[in-house]
């Protein structure tokens, strides 16, 4: 993923650890790791792999990381069942020159690695329940009647976090009548 660099390569070089692709004017994506041309469901197992990459066009230079994560994102959001619903993203296109978009990206950023932090605490927390010697229905009893409430009280207090500071940047809204990125006060 572009926003996370990655460590030093053992002989110094990071450059080696980071993993190049190379979009072409056809629309094809090169990896320059393997040889080989591969697609964005490709780069999709990278960025769920974990995998440090970066996509450059291939005549200029120029990265273009971002512009393919938000295809995927794209692809992912058209299929299925989306993460967004309208009215959030009506309210992130209202941000966009908006003197709180900073802000709004940098409070998105943390409450993304925040939940990530509490998921992959609840995965610490289960690990044992995946291990046949330890699987046994009372042992899934008591993690499921443990868990709830407290992965519940969790999901409450992120959400009431989220809310306030949601509603904090409204009212800074407020406070600049006319300007794009808020919605007017309703009568």
């Amino acid at each position: 993923m572009p926003a996370r660099r990655p460590d030093p390569a053992p002989d110094g070089d990071a450059a080696a650890a980071l993993r190049v692709l190379k979009k072409y004017p056809n629309r094809r994506l090169y990896d320059t790791r393997t040889s080989s041309y591969i697609t964005l469901v490709d780069v999709k197992q990278m960025v769920l792999a974990g995998e440090d990459f970066e996509v450059r066009d291939a005549k200029t230079g120029e990265d273009l990381t971002r512009s393919i994560l938000l295809q995927i994102i794209l692809e992912e959001e058209s299929g299925g069942v989306p993460m967004f619903s309208t009215q959030a993203l009506s309210q992130l296109i209202r941000f966009y020159g908006h003197a709180m978009q900073g802000v709004m990206g940098t409070m998105l950023e943390k409450n993304m690695a925040a939940f990530a932090e509490m998921q992959a605490q609840f995965l610490q927390q289960s690990k044992g329940l995946y291990d046949p010697r330890h699987l046994s229905p009372e042992v899934w009893t008591q993690f499921i009647t443990g868990q709830a409430p407290a992965m519940q009280n969790i999901m409450s207090s992120y959400l009431e976090q989220s809310r306030s500071v949601f509603e904090k940047m409204q009212q800074a809204g407020a406070m600049f009548p006319g300007m794009t990125g808020f919605p007017p006060a309703k009568k």
